[in-house]
């Protein structure tokens, strides 16, 4: 399962879920998606997150062995 840091990372440089969708050509929609585990970005996309969030990609996302209902810990 793929899990990410996008929503602590989104607050911590204040930004809305419009701001950082227009940072990285998407829609607000597809922002809560991802942070909700919804909807896995593609790589480009990933990396155009992780830019935006100035952090690298394997602090934003990182795979789980987790099933529907796990703690979460980092793979």
């Amino acid at each position: 399962m793929l899990e990410n840091k996008v929503r602590e990372l989104r607050a911590r440089y204040k930004l809305s879920q419009t701001e950082l969708a227009n940072l990285v050509g998407i829609t607000r929609q597809t922002v809560g998606l991802i942070e909700k585990g919804d909807y896995a970005p593609s790589v480009a996309l990933a990396l155009k997150l992780a830019k935006a969030l100035q952090t690298s990609v394997e602090e934003v996302f990182w795979l789980t062995d987790k099933q529907e209902g796990g703690n979460g810990k980092h793979a």
